[in-house]
């Protein structure tokens, strides 16, 4: 698998694509925005070019790892993560794509977005529009989502270099120039953020080829370190000197009762004129097409299960070889998991703390990808719920942006990956400051004089969240005059507690002004308290 050059037809679309880019600047004409929609339609066809391309390179990963596991297994561990982190990349850009032109067609049922797909062809009425891509990808004060895309450019990049390790300097540098994020030099020679130098005032079907672009240049570097990973594995040496007999589950060896285990049974070197017969106990198994052995048995009970059998092999001088080998399932009880999709929320500046579960997948063997997030394994604690490590505690970055957590299990040695989870971002609440555990009401003299300060609570929130009051005022009316002290802290200060003592029955207490430090750094104001002594 040698090196990947670009071809004439991919050349040439660049070159159109540089020189539509200068038309488009000087504003010509729609023809320019036209020739733009049939280039993306290229760049699109060179995507799912790649796509099977490296579906390819991955089945060739798969049977290299099979045949000889030692020498093949971890450069296949690491071709899929390569694959996991390019699919992120490539789902992030598309998820992009869609959200700008559905936005764009005002029409959430485009005929121009299908399932994942983008059809360009179909977008009629705003394909010139200049104002929505740049509302999404730069925003107001430049906080738009190609911020985001920017930094997973740069991380996916510094990670496909990475697994270079130094080995490929021609690749490294070719991945610097497709997937670069460095900032750019405008038409005035001045430089200019990577995000607003590609973005920014640009028509739609523009905007929509640059990520189309680098779509291209996310499946190129996929290529490019999936093409060194394999040359890695000196493909030509696999050889056999001894032969082994290999089980695989069709799906998986964990199975609920009242379904079905299968599995494949096959020795990992065959003769096509003549396939080796397979026995389980005193059970010759059938055999599909290809030779492998079919061994199929109902669960009726839940619990490890173990079997094996003898894999005979016929040599040309008419001796049988006996090759036994042996493997195991679980079989569990049916479950069902039922999740509040409505109430998926996560609450900004804490770390919210998640169980995540792939039945007969040990803990162990999951991992999570946060997107719009940080997220830790350390034990979170408080007075209402425990989490041990084992769990995850999710931080999210932004409000207005779904976090998604992506979920990935080594099942039988294959990582795989999971339907992003979304959660809503919402702000914490504001807390209810109360004086004497009141808010609203009556309150006796002599307990309102008894009172050290006031407290800022959340009684029906779900989290045990601290809040801090940094300030308030004690506000006393009498006769007409408004009398008004403050602290500067939740406690209340001696000309405060003067006032209070003054109160008599049938006046009202008023604390107003409240402040309080929530957990997320952020102080907030509360509803005054209004109290009648009684």
């Amino acid at each position: 698998m040698a090196h990947e050059k670009l071809s004439p037809r991919q050349k040439m679309i660049g070159m159109m694509y540089l020189v539509l880019t200068a038309m488009l600047a000087l504003n010509v004409s729609k023809e320019a925005v036209e020739a733009f929609r049939k280039v993306d339609n290229g760049l699109t066809q060179t995507i799912k070019n790649y796509s099977l391309k490296n579906d390819v390179i991955y089945r060739d990963f798969d049977r290299a790892a099979a045949e000889n596991p030692t020498k093949a297994g971890k450069y296949k561990t690491l071709a899929y993560q390569v694959k996991e982190r390019a699919d992120e990349a490539y789902n992030f850009i598309q998820g992009l794509k869609i959200e700008i032109i559905k936005k764009t067609e005002k029409d959430p049922e485009t005929p121009a977005v299908k399932g994942n797909e983008v059809i360009m062809d179909k977008v009629e009425r705003h394909i010139d529009d200049t104002n929505v891509p740049s509302e999404i990808l730069i925003g107001a004060n430049e906080n738009g989502k190609a911020n985001d895309l920017k930094a997973l450019l740069a991380e996916y990049r510094q990670f496909l270099i990475t697994t270079l390790d130094g080995k490929n300097p021609t690749a490294e540098e070719a991945l610097k120039k497709s997937l670069s994020t460095d900032e750019g030099i405008n038409r005035d020679g001045v430089k200019e953020r990577w995000e607003n130098f590609n973005f920014q005032t640009l028509p739609l079907v523009a905007v929509i080829c640059i990520l189309s672009e680098y779509q291209i240049g996310v499946r190129n570097g996929e290529t490019e370190v999936l093409n060194y990973l394999y040359s890695q594995i000196d493909a030509s040496s696999f050889k056999f000197t001894s032969l082994h007999a290999i089980v695989i589950p069709v799906s998986s060896n964990y199975v609920t009762v009242g379904s079905d285990y299968e599995a494949r049974v096959f020795i990992s070197a065959t003769d096509t004129t003549q396939f080796p017969e397979y026995t389980v106990g005193d059970t010759k198994l059938p055999r599909d097409e290809s030779g492998k052995g079919i061994y199929k048995v109902h669960a009726s009970s839940v619990g490890p299960k173990k079997w094996g059998g003898i894999i005979s092999l016929k040599a040309l001088d008419g001796t049988i070889t006996n090759y036994h080998f042996d493997d195991s399932y679980v079989v569990g009880e049916p479950n069902v998991i039922v999740s509040p999709t409505a109430m998926n929320v996560m609450y900004m500046g804490i770390p919210n703390p998640i169980d995540v579960s792939v039945p007969g997948i040990s803990p162990d063997k999951i991992k999570i990808h946060v997107v719009n997030g940080s997220f830790t394994t350390e034990k979170v604690k408080n007075s209402k719920q425990e989490y041990f490590k084992g769990s995850w505690a999710v931080k999210p970055n932004a409000v207005g942006q779904d976090v998604q957590v992506i979920v990935t299990a080594d099942i039988n040695g294959k990582p795989t990956q999971y339907a992003p989870y979304p959660f809503r971002v919402k702000p914490l609440p504001t807390p209810i400051a109360q004086f004497a555990q009141k808010s609203t009401g009556t309150i006796p003299r002599a307990t309102a004089a008894a009172q050290q300060g006031v407290f800022a609570t959340m009684p029906d929130f779900d989290f045990d969240l601290q809040y801090t009051v940094t300030g308030f005022t004690i506000l006393y009316s009498d006769r007409g005059n408004d009398y008004e002290e403050s602290s500067t802290n939740s406690n209340l200060t001696p000309k405060q507690k003067d006032l209070i003592s003054r109160l008599t029955r049938g006046k009202y207490l008023t604390i107003k002004d409240i402040k309080a430090l929530g957990p997320d750094g952020r102080t907030k104001d509360l509803q005054p308290v209004i109290l009648k002594i009684d």
